[in-house]
């Protein structure tokens, strides 16, 4: 009789501490923490999926903003550098050069010469400062 009592407390003990399952209760397996793991598991996927789509999105909502919002100003800027380049082309060599071709790199190589250090400009880094504050105050006026 005693090994049976023990038996008994042994099994409650293991019912209350969650170790061993409670035959007399009926199991929902919904409700089991195992079903509400997974449960949790797919909600979880799910919007982390939800939130990669909205973080893709705004990427491109932000490129194209940026795009639109300085886009002109840096295009603009662009052609400023294309015709100082031809001008002072001209003025050193006496005649309007010739656009460089896609091969030599269009006008990325008009950049490159200008970034390289040709003129008081490119050499101490301020043109590019002052034409901008000179542009600022020139829409500040008009």
């Amino acid at each position: 009789k005693q090994w049976y009592q023990r038996r008994v407390r042994g099994e409650e003990e293991l019912i209350f501490i969650g170790m061993q399952p409670n035959l007399d209760i009926p199991v929902n397996y919904k409700d089991s923490p195992v079903s509400k793991v997974a449960k949790r598991e797919e909600e979880r996927v799910l919007i982390q999926a939800q939130h990669e789509r909205e973080y893709q999105d705004a990427l491109v909502n932000i490129k194209d903003k940026i795009r639109e919002a300085e886009g002109p100003d840096i295009k603009e800027n662009m052609q400023d550098q294309i015709r100082q380049w031809f001008i002072e082309t001209r003025d050193a060599t006496g005649r309007f050069p010739d656009y460089p071709s896609d091969d030599e790199g269009g006008s990325a190589t008009i950049f490159k010469t200008k970034e390289g250090g040709e003129g008081e400009e490119g050499a101490n880094g301020e043109g590019g400062k002052k034409k901008k504050a000179d542009k600022k105050e020139k829409k500040k006026e008009g």
